[in-house]
């Protein structure tokens, strides 16, 4: 969620993806998780299980972002995420350092204390009352796009679902000009693009673009500021004591971590819902013939989507773990993908299973101080949708491959091609 984050991997030479290779005979120290090529091929799986089987503490010494560990097994991704004191999340949660001229802070990337107070001053837009007042609206807005879908022809369910659903519901958090709400999209995309990959050229056409970003929130700060506290996300943050004095990069850095959290994981773990249903027909008979398994299906979807692929952490001081030495300033890699597949932690965990025993149990929302503020939000939006998907269609049909984003960090996708068959 850094400008930075991926910044870099572009300029990976190819010969060093490890799209169609064997992943059980590739040499370990050959394995660079963190290039984007097997996550946008979709052949990431593999690598991973053979890192949870030979090298759960793995090195990778050569890569483009520089050398790095991953950590691939669900319980010490856990054990990491609770020592703050070892493994910290400042600089960043990237693989790439940032740029020292262009730092962008954001409490997802701090430390205990100040992450825990700027994290306090915005928690409330997503506590339990404003969410139960937030639900009509979520569902109103839902049928009104599932209404408008096309019937019985292609359309990328993308573009007209999950963008079109998550963009509103985060117009609504930042109280934003509804008519002007597709920038927030750009933003959030922007901010977790790979220079050189599609969207932005260069890290300085980022850098130019995010600037817009903040110049128009700053006009939006000063209004608030000046009026009585409201409950809206800029309000909140410009009327907050920890944060009403934040400079201006650090006021973009948090902007970048709300935009991004709001919009990219639940959008494209929608995305995912329908692409993991159709995958898996049993399991949407099941869902078709009790509708209570929706909750249960939300937090599955969330286990088999892992909408963001690892978090970072980097060394406080030389630390052995299995064996391993991790040098003080070391890049740690917790890959949350792995993670919620190892079935050390959860039985059958290479398989869909809406109704499994505590499917709440997984990481795609961290875990420790910086488990995912808004999650509770996101299973709501994915809740309402099948709520009102079921009663009309039959089914949501997959008819094209999906089209993946070029990352290791976000797992989203670009199109998904379906058609909607109403009753």
């Amino acid at each position: 969620m850094s400008t930075s984050t991926e910044k870099l991997q572009n300029k990976q030479p190819s010969s060093r993806s490890l799209v169609g290779r064997d992943p059980w005979t590739t040499p370990l120290r050959e394995i660079d998780l963190a290039h984007p090529g097997i996550w946008q091929a979709n052949e990431y799986l593999p690598f991973l299980a053979r890192l949870r089987r030979d090298a759960p503490i793995h090195y990778c010494a050569d890569s483009a972002v520089g050398p790095y560990w991953s950590i691939t097994r669900f319980q010490d991704v856990m054990d990491i995420e609770k020592r703050t004191d070892l493994f910290s999340s400042e600089p960043t949660i990237g693989i790439v350092d940032p740029d020292p001229d262009y730092i962008l802070p954001m409490f997802i990337a701090m430390d205990p204390p100040k992450h825990d107070v700027q994290r306090k001053t915005v928690q409330g837009v997503v506590a339990p009352a404003n969410l139960k007042n937030l639900e009509p609206l979520i569902r109103q807005r839902v049928c009104k796009i599932l209404d408008n879908l096309p019937s019985n022809e292609p359309f990328n369910w993308v573009e007209k679902v999950s963008r079109d659903l998550t963009t509103q519901m985060l117009a609504t958090l930042f109280d934003f000009p509804f008519e002007e709400r597709n920038k927030l999209t750009y933003w959030s995309d922007v901010a977790t693009a790979i220079p050189g990959a599609g969207l932005v050229d260069s890290y300085e056409e980022s850098q130019k673009i995010l600037q817009e970003c903040l110049m128009c929130f700053s006009k939006i700060w000063q209004e608030r500021a000046s009026k009585p506290p409201g409950d809206d996300l800029i309000s909140m943050l410009a009327h907050g004591e920890s944060t009403r004095n934040m400079p201006p990069l650090e006021f973009l850095g948090n902007l970048i971590l709300l935009i991004v959290g709001g919009n990219d994981t639940t959008r494209n773990s929608i995305t995912g819902s329908v692409l993991a249903l159709h995958q898996n027909p049993a399991e949407h008979d099941k869902l078709r013939a009790d509708p209570t398994l929706i909750p249960s299906m939300v937090s599955e979807t969330i286990r088999w989507q892992t909408p963001l692929a690892y978090m970072r952490r980097t060394a406080t001081q030389d630390v052995s773990i299995q064996g391993e030495t991790i040098k003080k300033g070391d890049k740690i890699l917790l890959w949350y993908a792995s993670a919620n597949q190892d079935e050390s932690a959860i039985e059958n965990a290479d398989q869909y299973i809406i109704d499994r025993p505590n499917v709440r149990q997984h990481l795609s929302f961290g875990t420790g101080i910086h488990r995912c503020m808004g999650n509770r939000l996101a299973e709501m939006q994915l809740r309402v949708l099948w709520e009102e998907i079921l009663p009309r269609f039959r089914a949501i049909e997959v008819v094209g491959e999906p089209e993946r984003i070029y990352s290791s960090f976000v797992k989203g996708y670009h199109n998904l091609s379906v058609v909607a068959h109403p009753h």
